[in-house]
């Protein structure tokens, strides 16, 4: 038996934040009888729900779902740890029969399991990391990210300037070792075999999406929701709450800014995070199969399985 013949059944839906991935997945997973992971690192932290468009209780109840709301704010998920937990969880799933339905927009997260990724094996070095934790704090996250591509330009491909924990962790790797994080993190073999779906809508109407959802999150309570993550005693400069939206809303809060202003910030950040977004998921790739999101048909895209030579194979 071939390599190919023995690798088990992984779908990817990937896609920019608000385009539709949440629906179809749904029905494609009740096709199949499949069961949704999350690849979104924003759906990790419980009690945030809204400002992260989580799926509902009422979605989740249609279809199992993984990897969704397994941690508080406070505790922070490495892609090392993410990569742990989907290994595991992949792992179950298919040995109860079920497809694996891969569904989300955080880049790096997906790139890690599609591509592989061996991420260093290097030890935490405290004393070094509040050191460049500190730095950050003083000079910026754009600034620690230059510093970053000027000893390791190749990085550009997998951090994110906006990934703070992800910048320190690349630098504390390059200092302790004297290497380029770049030249470190290799790819192991992938154990799936992989389809995967990008969902697509031209960017105008994206941006319409965008903009009536954040609406949206006002009207069902985001303030009433970070309110209640403060009163918690969650601290407002944790990763979790630097998301968009928290740390927006945090402001509104603190009488730093308005609410109106607090929306604006939201949609352009968000948008920013669209365009990142297409950096990691583009087009051009032959390896993802892209749908328009005013035509999906789930029948449509089973029959596009079923012609995928060697794709769905028995479950060893």
């Amino acid at each position: 038996m071939s390599l190919k013949q023995i690798k088990k059944p992984l779908i990817v839906i990937l896609g920019p934040t608000g385009v539709g991935k949440t629906e179809f997945s749904l029905q494609l997973a009740e096709t199949l009888d499949g069961e949704i992971v999350s690849a979104d690192s924003r759906l990790f932290y419980r009690g945030m729900d809204i400002g992260t468009a989580k799926p509902s209780q009422a979605e989740m109840s249609r279809v199992r779902h993984h990897l969704i709301d397994v941690s508080n704010p406070d505790q922070n998920w490495s892609l090392a740890l993410y990569q742990s937990a989907i290994k595991q969880t992949l792992e179950d799933i298919h040995q109860r029969g079920k497809l694996p339905i891969l569904v989300g927009g955080t880049g790096q997260y997906i790139k890690a399991i599609v591509d592989g990724w061996d991420l260093p094996e290097q030890e935490p070095d405290d004393p070094l990391r509040e050191i460049l934790e500190q730095i950050a704090l003083e000079k910026g996250k754009e600034a620690m990210y230059e510093i970053l591509l000027r000893m390791d330009p190749l990085t550009r491909d997998y951090v994110e300037y906006q990934n703070t924990r992800r910048v320190v962790r690349a630098l504390e790797v390059i200092l302790r070792t004297g290497k380029p994080f770049s030249e470190l993190r290799q790819l192991k073999h992938v154990p799936y075999s992989i389809f995967q779906i990008g969902i697509k809508r031209d960017r105008k109407t994206l941006y319409e999406r965008i903009d009536q959802r954040i609406e949206l999150m006002f009207t069902d309570g985001l303030v009433e929701e970070v309110q209640q993550l403060l009163d918690q005693g969650y601290d407002r400069n944790l990763p979790a709450m630097s998301a968009i939206g928290y740390r927006e809303v945090g402001a509104f809060i603190r009488g730093e800014i308005s609410l109106d202003e607090a929306k604006l910030l939201m949609r352009r950040y968000t948008r920013q995070y669209v365009r990142r977004q297409a950096n990691w998921f583009k087009e051009s790739d032959p390896a993802i199969h892209w749908l328009d999101a005013n035509e999906l048909d789930v029948s449509a895209v089973v029959s596009l399985l079923n012609d995928e030579k060697n794709w769905i194979l028995p479950i060893a």
